[in-house]
């Protein structure tokens, strides 16, 4: 009977143990079916335009590629420099003089020439090898020499023409074929958000394509131009970008890579002039190689709040007039200091930017109505547009109210007594004292001061500013000008280079 028992016992438990076990071996075999299935790899399904979003770059890249160019120029600067050991200053001429030594002649500074290299991009817009990008690429260079994507050979290009207003260049290359182009887009029609595709020679890497999108428009930033009007992107720009295109998904061209805010202080804003404006400019300088602008005659500001109000005005839309140059169309038509100008040709006018713009793309010679809010009534006055001269010709008429002179960088005026008194000039000196300088400029160049005192230019002695516009007026603006010059008590003759 006992072993009756005991062999049911061990049989119930026989049966239990197996059961575990295969329930053990069943939990370990899913758990490495798991794993296993884990590791496989993943096969991605494109549901969402990945693979053709990034098709398109691909395609963009090779339309556009063969028809950026990149830039390099050459320029010949000559550095000064003086001895240290050939520089006799008063201490130690005195010590000299003591021990019966002549006083030593001061050495006049030595002189270097260096080849300074640039880089830039471009891109082509004719295919008989006309060829947009900036003007600050080739501004002021002694060569410039253009490669090709599909060749290792440079050629040299000629300038067609340049508008420094809007920073833009045209040059040229004779290749003996007909080059690839890109298309021009519409820049009018951008939304922000949309794709941007910088392509260019960075740092001298060639044919370097970024991505990002239009982060803004309409931006004024550099503050040197009027006509500033910048696409903002942060699709990636760098030195050796400038000039090179900004394209949309589509291939066109919608802008021209032209600056960026310095990495230190932020990282991917960068700024390109709209490929509309510079449609209007390559056609200009193609034909006639120079952009012809309309001209008023004026110098304006934005209106605030309280400067509306207190003319009468509820809101700040218009330009206010804080000049007007003598001898000019605005001078002519009877504007005057104080006047809003609230329609051109009747259209409003938005605010300053607006209305340089519309004066700017107004052909020559028509008469056009202005809208001008005077005396807390609004008139109209009827202005024939000018051509907007250079701004050296602009600057001359401003100083005429000044009694001062800007030429070749440099700000002029007469020797007032004030000015003898203040600096200790001598009164058998004659001439102009220079009062700025333009970075940059030939006078700076030739390492003029403000307090330097121009007392013969050529072989003409001047008596002051009179004489001094008389003799500039005449001289041809390529042409390098002697000037005999009286700086920090000595007297020097420098050269004042002339327009490339």
């Amino acid at each position: 009977m006992l072993n009756r028992k005991l062999f049911a016992i061990g049989l119930i438990a026989g049966i239990m143990g197996g059961c575990f076990a295969f329930a053990a071996i069943y939990a370990i075999t899913k758990h490495n079916t798991s794993i296993s299935s884990v590791s496989k790899p993943i096969q991605f399904v494109d549901t969402s335009g990945i693979y053709t979003l990034q098709s398109a770059f691909v395609q963009v890249a090779k339309m556009v590629k063969p028809a950026v160019v990149m830039i390099t120029t050459e320029k010949i600067v000559t550095y000064r420099y003086w001895n240290p050991f050939e520089f006799e200053d008063d201490f130690f001429n005195r010590f000299f003089e003591d021990f019966g030594i002549p006083r030593f002649r001061q050495k006049q500074p030595k002189t270097y020439k260096k080849k300074q290299e640039g880089l830039g991009s471009g891109f082509i817009v004719d295919p008989d090898g006309y060829i947009l990008t900036n003007n600050h690429v080739i501004q002021g260079v002694d060569k410039i020499l253009v490669k090709l994507m599909d060749s290792e050979k440079k050629y040299e290009a000629k300038i067609v023409g340049t508008d420094s207003r809007t920073d833009l260049a045209l040059i040229k290359i004779d290749a003996n074929r007909r080059l690839p182009t890109v298309v021009l887009g519409d820049s009018d029609s951008i939304e922000i958000g949309e794709w941007a595709i910088a392509i260019g020679n960075p740092m001298g890497l060639e044919e370097t394509v970024t991505v990002g999108v239009i982060s803004a428009k309409g931006r004024s930033v550099l503050g040197t131009s009027p006509y500033e009007d910048f696409i903002q992107t942060d699709a990636a720009i760098n030195p050796g970008n400038s000039g090179g295109p900004l394209v949309n998904i589509k291939g066109e061209v919608i802008g021209i890579n032209t600056a960026i805010i310095a990495p230190y202080m932020a990282q991917n804003i960068g700024f390109a002039i709209p490929i509309n404006i510079a449609k209007k400019v390559f056609r200009e300088l193609k034909s006639t190689g120079k952009v012809t602008r309309g001209f008023l005659g004026v110098y304006l500001q934005p209106l605030t709040e309280d400067l509306a109000a207190s003319f009468g005005l509820k809101e700040t839309k218009g330009a206010l007039v804080s000049t007007v140059m003598p001898d000019t169309p605005a001078e002519k038509a009877g504007l005057k200091e104080g006047d809003i100008i609230l329609e051109f040709d009747g259209k409003p006018v938005s605010d300053v930017k607006d209305l340089q713009k519309k004066v700017a793309d107004a052909k020559v010679g028509d008469v056009v109505t202005l809208g001008v809010w005077r005396d807390k009534k609004k008139i109209t006055l009827p202005i024939k547009i000018a051509e907007r001269p250079e701004e050296e010709t602009i600057a001359k008429r401003s100083d005429k109210e000044t009694n001062e002179q800007s030429w070749r960088g440099l700000k002029v005026a007469d020797i007032t007594d004030e000015i003898r008194k203040k600096f200790n000039i001598s009164p058998d000196i004659k001439g102009v004292i220079v009062i700025n300088v333009e970075p940059g400029s030939p006078a700076d160049e030739c390492e003029i001061i403000p307090g330097t005192i121009i007392r013969k230019i050529e072989n003409t002695m001047i008596s002051g500013l009179k004489d001094f516009q008389s003799i500039t007026s005449k001289i041809d603006k390529k042409s390098p000008v002697t000037l005999w010059i009286q700086q920090e008590g000595t007297n020097r003759f420098c050269v004042l280079k002339g327009e490339k």
